[in-house]
């Protein structure tokens, strides 16, 4: 038995049946054995890839995107550059190579990274040490600095913990993992624990027997103080993940380990959990604080509006053969409709101001 899972089922002999939110808290940050803690996830030899390994155009193009949000800033003479949860900085490292075009720009940055796993924060480290900038690491968004910022956050908001709720015959009643007659974990449903209908988008509340609905109230709190942000100093924020358009009933949490899915509940601390992100709540939250709401869109339709098509016939008029196969493959897997491209959401989050940001076709 793992020391974490040892941990979790202590737990629950001492305080019961845990949440789902707790779960995923415990197994992929915990301090000592936690799966982002003490590792490195990603890649070919790692769990998963994200779409800055399988292409310098993603992080290219994301680059430039800011240097336009900059300029329609009015080029302020100091900006936060901040990228939430960045894997490994390769994003960073070709937005930033990307940025440099524009004048002016890369004296105006101030990078600060948000990163709580030590293992990733070296990583990072070793990436970007060759880069003619001063890097800042925080462990949470409210560590960084305030002031006229801009945000990323790529395949971030994903693994942040949800509560999940099952309607039975009167009410949604909370699951949560207790232990099973061997001792194992298990799903239980925990029918003193209920969600206040408020919670419930009305849309949903006639939802079928046994629908599931996701509660992702720590995504919400970070994108309220995003926004505040970004209300007061100016600026935007770019979120970009797996999740929905609408909000909806499903569950959605999934473990995945070697590239395949895997048993949520057999090795915590050894697989990634994510859930996929509701961004029509994180939208109407950021609405409610003040910020300007662009998309959610597919990522396909975001690159292709950024000119990822266009990008990818210049690098194959100066590629190798096999260089040409690997652009082609990439654009593929970043806006195929049956790859990332329909999978993964964009949104955006401005000042009032600001004026309406590329890659969207309106503004909501």
């Amino acid at each position: 038995m793992s020391e974490l899972l040892n941990h979790i089922k202590s737990r629950i002999v001492s305080e019961g049946p845990i949440s789902v939110s707790d779960y995923m808290e415990e197994a992929l940050f915990n301090p000592k054995y936690g799966y982002y803690m003490t590792g490195d996830p990603l890649g070919k030899q790692g769990d998963f890839i994200t779409a800055p390994e399988i292409s310098q155009m993603f992080g290219e193009l994301i680059g430039l995107w800011c240097a336009v949000i900059w300029e329609e800033m009015g080029s302020p003479k100091k900006i936060n550059l901040i990228e939430m949860g960045p894997g490994r900085g390769t994003l960073m490292a070709d937005a930033l190579r990307a940025m440099s075009s524009v004048p002016r720009l890369s004296a105006a940055i101030n990078i600060h990274i948000v990163e709580t796993s030590p293992s990733l924060q070296r990583r990072q480290k070793r990436n970007l040490k060759t880069l003619s900038f001063n890097i800042e690491w925080h462990e949470s968004f409210q560590d960084v600095p305030a002031g006229p910022l801009i945000l990323i956050a790529n395949e971030m908001f994903d693994v942040l913990p949800v509560r999940q709720f099952v309607k039975s015959t009167s009410s949604w009643v909370e699951r949560k993992v207790g232990c099973n007659g061997l001792g194992e974990l298990a799903w239980v449903l925990d029918q003193s624990c209920l969600i206040s209908d408020n919670l419930i988008p009305p849309q949903l509340m006639r939802s079928k027997l046994g629908s599931t609905f996701e509660l992702g109230k720590i995504a919400v709190d970070l994108v309220s103080n995003i926004t505040r942000s970004v209300v007061k100093y100016g600026g935007a924020a770019l979120i970009i993940d797996y999740g929905y358009l609408k909000s909806g009933v499903g569950d959605t949490l999934q473990a995945v380990k070697n590239h395949n899915y895997a048993d949520i509940l057999s090795e915590p601390g050894k697989s990634d959990l994510t859930a996929h992100v509701d961004f029509e709540c994180l939208a109407k939250n950021a609405r409610t604080i003040g910020g300007v709401v662009c998309g959610p869109v597919t990522q396909r339709d975001f690159l292709r509006r950024l000119g990822i098509e266009s990008r990818a016939a210049q690098l194959k008029n100066s590629a190798s053969t096999r260089q040409k196969s690997e652009v082609l493959t990439g654009l593929n897997r970043l806006i195929g409709t049956d790859e990332m491209g329909n999978l993964c959401k964009v949104m955006a989050i401005v000042h009032p101001d600001h004026l309406f940001p590329e890659g969207f076709s309106i503004k909501n």
